[in-house]
């Protein structure tokens, strides 16, 4: 089947496309659907989608970030442009990030069902060609993609060491791989520098000026392109390390949208403080004071909230949910989720 995602920040438009589009007829399922740019990217990363069919204008990241993104880091994705507005500028952007097709609202059945049918014959020529090599590409992408939630908490940590590990490991599981046709330097590189830029920018880093590039030479082999990348983490470390130290004062804001960005993660008061450079006391009782709540309960309504939401969308385990919030532990997901809003998570999806 050709996974297929839809984004459009109106459900009227979404729902059109459903149903006008021959899905079955093409082997085609719709494995999501986004209302915005940013949350397109992140089902993009969990889904994998084949073809993205997407609105120009939405609030957040819109569609002509949303082209260019799966322009530079998804080249294989098809792409289908689905607009209210005959405007050139979108028109020339659709082309030039190679979309399939530019189909104007009211949508018309046979115009969306024609363009479908292209990236079907367009995906099933590229894949009986293509197979063998696409799976390895997978593959290696698979194991590069695995070692970002390390990396990240690492780099949030300040932990050199971790960081030096952790793309050490990375480069053995590669060299193991044994498929030497399969060269996705390029590919692994964007991922890493991708994630680098999101990590600093979720530190109040500033990204313009810094140098991400990497010499051409270094994606001829594996070893010389992570050894570069891992220059270019540790230099970014040093920048967020000298910012913490030798600030004149707690930027409790900071810390704030710190927590907001890495909640997700299994991280504690302890491990933010020394981050920041501060004592666990000095930091929950400056957090208090600031913020008039404990930065703890903070962290734990934050991880509520979200919990609930992806309780409520009906769409993943629960143990993935527990995982996805920052708890390692089912047994105690269930006992804080329990203590928190007074029911089970079970018992809350049911009653929906």
């Amino acid at each position: 089947m050709i996974r297929t995602l839809i984004v459009d920040d109106e459900k009227m438009p979404r729902e059109m496309i459903k149903r006008y589009g021959s899905w079955d007829e093409y082997g085609m399922e719709i494995v999501g659907e986004a209302d915005d740019g940013l949350e397109a990217l992140r089902l993009i990363e969990a889904r994998s989608p084949q073809l993205v069919i997407t609105d120009m204008r939405m609030p957040g990241a819109d569609g002509l970030e949303l082209l260019g993104i799966l322009n530079e880091r998804y080249p294989e994705t098809k792409v289908i442009v689905v607009s209210g507005y005959d405007d050139f500028t979108y028109l020339k952007q659709a082309i030039r990030c190679k979309a399939k097709d530019y189909i104007l609202k009211p949508i018309d059945p046979k115009e969306l069902n024609a363009a479908l049918l292209k990236c079907k014959n367009e995906l099933e020529s590229s894949r009986v060609i293509y197979r063998e090599q696409f799976t390895l590409q997978i593959d290696f992408l698979q194991i590069a993609k695995g070692y970002k939630p390390a990396l990240a908490s690492y780099y949030n940590r300040l932990d050199v060491s971790g960081i030096r590990d952790t793309f050490q490991e990375l480069l053995r599981q590669l060299g193991n791989a044994e498929a030497e046709q399969a060269r996705m330097q390029d590919r692994i590189y964007q991922e890493f520098i991708v994630l680098l830029r999101e990590l600093m920018i979720a530190n109040s880093q500033t990204v313009e000026g810094f140098r991400f590039e990497i010499d051409e030479a270094a994606l001829q082999s594996y070893e010389r392109l992570l050894s570069d990348v891992t220059k270019l983490y540790l230099l970014a470390m040093n920048q967020l390390e000298e910012h913490r130290k030798y600030r004149r004062k707690l930027n409790l804001p900071e810390i704030k949208h710190y927590v907001e960005a890495n909640f997700c993660k299994p991280i504690t008061l302890e491990q933010i403080a020394s981050a920041f450079f501060v004592s666990k006391e000095y930091l929950s009782r400056a957090f208090k004071n600031e913020f008039r709540q404990n930065l703890s309960d903070y962290i734990l309504q934050l991880r509520m909230e979200k919990s609930k939401a992806l309780l409520l969308e009906g769409k993943l385990p629960i143990k993935a949910i527990a995982e996805s919030c920052g708890y390692e532990e089912l047994a105690y997901f269930y006992r804080v989720f329990k203590k928190h809003y007074g029911i089970a998570p079970g018992e809350m999806r049911k009653e929906r």
